[in-house]
């Protein structure tokens, strides 16, 4: 009735009729539809910093620790399934995961063609490979979950002296 989705909240979607707020939904796979990402991007954060509140004035040195630990990580080390589309007989498309079809995102990147037009001007493949070779993938790892460590410690001491 409401917008078609069984998930949005019925009082809040008559509210917004009646204010005429336009709802809209993000859907993965739509143009202009951000979905996938953004659940990607939240299911890779909350997998790395958990799911305790963080309060805001902490928003800093989380948004440095992003920038300076886990991007790199996720980017050079972590490897990461990318579909297949597969379309059948009536023109549907499928994604088919397969262990070929693994790597980093940097290294799905240095496989697409022109990738060089997608780097920063004074960026090249020779230098983003050198940050990648600075480092196992095991190595990167343990270093991220040291420094999430330090900053866990930091953020939640004052807690533990409460107590």
């Amino acid at each position: 009735m409401y917008y078609g989705s069984e998930y949005i909240n019925q009082y809040v979607a008559k509210l917004l009729k009646k204010l005429h707020v336009e709802f809209t939904k993000s859907r993965s796979r739509q143009t202009n539809d951000n979905a996938l990402a953004e659940s990607k991007n939240a299911s890779i954060v909350r997998k790395m910093l958990g799911y305790q509140h963080i309060p805001q004035k902490w928003a800093t040195e989380l948004n440095e620790f992003n920038l300076k630990f886990i991007f790199p990580y996720i980017n050079f080390h972590r490897p990461c399934f990318f579909p297949e589309f597969i379309t059948d007989h009536k023109g549907k498309q499928r994604k088919k995961y397969s262990a070929k079809n693994m790597r980093t995102p940097f290294d799905k990147l240095k496989s697409t063609p022109d990738a060089e037009k997608y780097l920063k001007p004074n960026m090249t493949f020779e230098i983003l490979d050198n940050v990648a070779m600075e480092m196992s993938d095991n190595e990167a790892a343990e270093w991220l979950q040291k420094e999430r460590q330090k900053l866990f410690d930091q953020i939640f001491e004052p807690d533990r002296n409460i107590a």
